[in-house]
Parts: C-alpha cells; sequence; structure tokens
C-alpha cells in the first residue's frame, strides 16, 4: 500500500514498522466509553465536514462492564510465521469488561463508522476455559488473541495467580490460559513481547481488591501493589525471569517494546514511589542473555497547599505526576508520557534508550496545573490513555483512568474528552485549538485508530 493511496482498514497489515508509517493516515478513532458503557465513533480527517465529531456509536446491551485496553482481531504480526490461518482483515474489535468478565466482539467492516455486534462471550465461558476473571488488554499475537486478566477465575476473582489467555483469531472463542508456567508470578496488567528474543513482557498492577473498591492508601504505602517485571518463553510459555523493581515503586503498568523486532529493549511506566511520590520509567534490555531493567526517567512530584488536593493527598501537601500511561512511536524515536495528576503529556527522545531526553511538554487539566484547553474550554482530569498515530504525526489522547478511582483524585468529576496533539517533523508538539471532543454523560478512556496504531502493532520484519 503505497502513501498515496486510499486507507483499506481491511488490509492494514505492514511487514515493518517503516512499512506502516508510510501507509494512508487514519480517518477514524474508535474511543472506549464509561457510565455507561460504549463505543464511539470519531472522525479524525481533517478533510471530511465531521472532523472532530462524534460520527457514530455503538451501546453495549449489558452495563457495568467498564472497558478498557480493547484491540484489534489482528495486527501485523499475523504476517509473520505460522501466526494466523484465517482471513487476515483487521476488521473486528474485540472489547473486553474488567468487572462483568463479559467481552464483546464488534463488527467494523459493513460501516466502520458504526460497529455491530457480532458476538459475545459470556463471562461462564471466560472463567471456565481460560482460568481467570476481569479482562482487561487485548493482543493479537502468535498462537491467537492475547488477553491479560487481572483475576483468577473465582467470584472475587483471588484465591491464584492472574494471567493471560488465548482467543481464536476468527471464531473468538477463548481457548485456554497461555502461560504452562506462571513462576512466581501472581499479579497481571499489561503485557508483550520481543519477537527477536523469542519473549513476553509482562508486568503487574494489583489484586481484584486493591483495583475495584478504588487506591487503597493504606496498602499502597505498605507497598502490596505491582512492583515485579516477568519474562516468559514466547514459544514454550514457561516463565524465565522475574525483575523486581524494588517495592516502593509501586504499579509497574504499561510495557512498551522497541517496534523494530531485531531490538531487545523497551520502557515500562511505574505510577509511584511512594518515597517521593515520583513517577519513572524504566529501560528493560536484554544482555549477555538476561534480562534487566534500569530506571531511566524519574518525575518528581511537586508542592501544592493542600487545600487544593483531593483528600486522598492532602496529607502529602504534593502533587504526584502519576504517569498512567505511555507510547512508543513506530519509528522507536519519541516515547510519550501521560501524567495524569499533575495534567502533562511528556514527549520524550529515546533514540538512545538509556539516556532518554525530554523534548517537549504539554499541560492539560491536572491537580496541578488546571490548564484549559487552546480553545477556552476546561480539561476535566488530565491526559491518561495516550495513542500515537502510525506515522507519529498525532496523538490522540483522553481523560479517564478507572471508574472507582477517577473520584478520589477529581471529585468534582471526569466528564469525558478526546484532545488531539499535533507533531512536527522535528518533534515539536501543539495542542489543536480546533480539536475537542465532548462525550456527554460518559468518561472516556482508550482510544483504537483505524487501520492501527503504536500501541496495537507489533511487527516480524526490520524496517
Amino acid at each position: 500500500m503505497s502513501a498515496g493511496a486510499g486507507l483499506d482498514p481491511l488490509q492494514s497489515l505492514y511487514r515493518s514498522p517503516r512499512e506502516a508509517m508510510e501507509a494512508p493516515p487514519e480517518q477514524l478513532a474508535y474511543v472506549a466509553l464509561l457510565d455507561p458503557d460504549a463505543i464511539a465513533v470519531v472522525d479524525v480527517d481533517p478533510g471530511s465536514a465531521t472532523y472532530g465529531q462524534v460520527v457514530g456509536k455503538w451501546d453495549a446491551p449489558d452495563q457495568g462492564n467498564e472497558f478498557h485496553h480493547y484491540g484489534w482481531n489482528v495486527c501485523s504480526s499475523a504476517l509473520g510465521g505460522d501466526h494466523h490461518h484465517g482471513a487476515l482483515e483487521r476488521r473486528y474489535l474485540v472489547v473486553p469488561g474488567i468487572r462483568s468478565s463479559r467481552i464483546y466482539v464488534l463488527d467494523t467492516g459493513p460501516d466502520p463508522r458504526h460497529p455491530t455486534l457480532v458476538k459475545t462471550v459470556e463471562p461462564a465461558e471466560v472463567l471456565e476455559r481460560s482460568g481467570y476473571s476481569r479482562p482487561h488488554t487485548v493482543h493479537c499475537g502468535p498462537h491467537g488473541l492475547f488477553v491479560s486478566a487481572l483475576g483468577h477465575a473465582s467470584a472475587d476473582g483471588e484465591g491464584g495467580p492472574a494471567g493471560i489467555f488465548l482467543m481464536d483469531h476468527d471464531t473468538f472463542d477463548v481457548l485456554e490460559p497461555w502461560e504452562r508456567d506462571h513462576g512466581p508470578q501472581t499479579y497481571a496488567y499489561d503485557f508483550w513481547w520481543s519477537v527477536e528474543a523469542n519473549t513476553l513482557v509482562a508486568s503487574e498492577w494489583a489484586p481484584p481488591a486493591l483495583v475495584e473498591n478504588g487506591l487503597d492508601a493504606g496498602a499502597l504505602v505498605n507497598r502490596r501493589y505491582g512492583h515485579r517485571l516477568h519474562f516468559f518463553d514466547l514459544e514454550n510459555r514457561r516463565h524465565l525471569q522475574s525483575i523486581d523493581l524494588g517495592d516502593q515503586h509501586q504499579m509497574a503498568l504499561e510495557v512498551r517494546p522497541a517496534h523494530d523486532p531485531s531490538k531487545t529493549y523497551g520502557f515500562l511506566g511505574v505510577v509511584v514511589d511512594v518515597t517521593n511520590l515520583a513517577s519513572s520509567i524504566w529501560t528493560w534490555y536484554r544482555e549477555n542473555g538476561r534480562w534487566h531493567a534500569r530506571k531511566t526517567i524519574e518525575i518528581p512530584a511537586t508542592p501544592l497547599d493542600p487545600e487544593k488536593l483531593p483528600s486522598l493527598l492532602q496529607g502529602f501537601g504534593a502533587v504526584p505526576p502519576l504517569v498512567t500511561d505511555i507510547d512508543l512511536s513506530l519509528d522507536d524515536h519519541y516515547l510519550y508520557v501521560a501524567c495524569w495528576g499533575s495534567g502533562e503529556l511528556r514527549q520524550y527522545d529515546v533514540s538512545d534508550p538509556f539516556q532518554p531526553r525530554l523534548n517537549g511538554q504539554i499541560e492539560l487539566g491536572g491537580l496541578l496545573h488546571r490548564a484549559r484547553h487552546p480553545s477556552g474550554q476546561p480539561f476535566a482530569g488530565g491526559p491518561q490513555m495516550v495513542e500515537v498515530s502510525r506515522d507519529g504525526r498525532r496523538v490522540y489522547g483522553t481523560n479517564s483512568l478507572y471508574g472507582s478511582w477517577d473520584p478520589q483524585f477529581y471529585p468534582e468529576g471526569i466528564p469525558g474528552a478526546m484532545y488531539k496533539v499535533n507533531v512536527s517533523e522535528t518533534g515539536q508538539m501543539a495542542l489543536e485549538e480546533g480539536f475537542l471532543v465532548q462525550f456527554p454523560g460518559h468518561r472516556a478512556h482508550q482510544v483504537r485508530l483505524q487501520g492501527g496504531d503504536c500501541s496495537t502493532d507489533s511487527f516480524c520484519f526490520t524496517s
């Protein structure tokens, strides 16, 4: 597919990151909405008469799901090896509900602006066949669809390890738990892989009891949230190694490997250091046959009058950055870091992954900045989920973290909103004044881009 051709979303698979970067830009964005649960379709084609508007919407027939990191049925990894045997169409959105353990499959093929429900995987099937509950993140990869789950297959999600399960690419049946040997891994959150190293990398959030009812400040101070990285043999599904970041580094969340499959490094975002409220980014890498992790970015907390803070933070007298999402451009050049607490979207030059350099920053919302959107409209919450276009020239973001956590930090409420940042050829960022999408009556979370994006695709061939 050449850069001059029109976007064919059903054939948007690419052999290499470079090929994906040169493909036509996205025309639509799909946005997970919460309370009530829905998927909104936003026109992101600047040449369209409905640019920056919601042009379609699917409302979930059941509520109380809490949609987070849903994904496509296939991605570019399907072009490598013996990974997939069905139709190679990036067509279906696989949408798990954390709280319900229900999974919806939506077809965007007939009318991309109006996804239709084609299958519902009920909670009983998820629990019985996977051994897990609370499905969270979907990735297409070797052997099928990978889905991480925050809980064990019990009513409260406790009593056993969380982990990853497989779904069939074509029937969307739940197949089996992915791991054959968990090793010491107990908590789960995000995951991805280094194809060249035949390694899956997984991170940790917390057991359901420390997630579903809001942030437990006592458990946080007592260092009961996740703080380890786990490395598995991708082919044999067996645990290889754990790296403990130190239990002061609480909530090891997003895993972002280099997109070039020949590179054996990536990045991890850590929400908070309980000794100083700082957030951090770690570079994980392989050296001499072993995996290592090094803290390469630390973002400090900022002192603030306690009267300007929510009750949860008043005793600290400071605003923690709260890095809750990171995303890496397809050329492995820029890492985008969302500081949901302070209200910042930071851009780091990570062309040297061990010496990141802050290249730019925008301020939007946040407990620290309370910055308005350049349109003049207030922005509730702060930059949270981040999605980068394949060519790296556009960054989209939303503002909600999690249903029971949002009011702890932003008790005034977080009406759903989506913003857009334009990125120049030299990396300068600018919020687009005319792009602020409102979702009345909803909160907004994960963004997926038509044709793929930087937190969806993995590749089997170098550029």
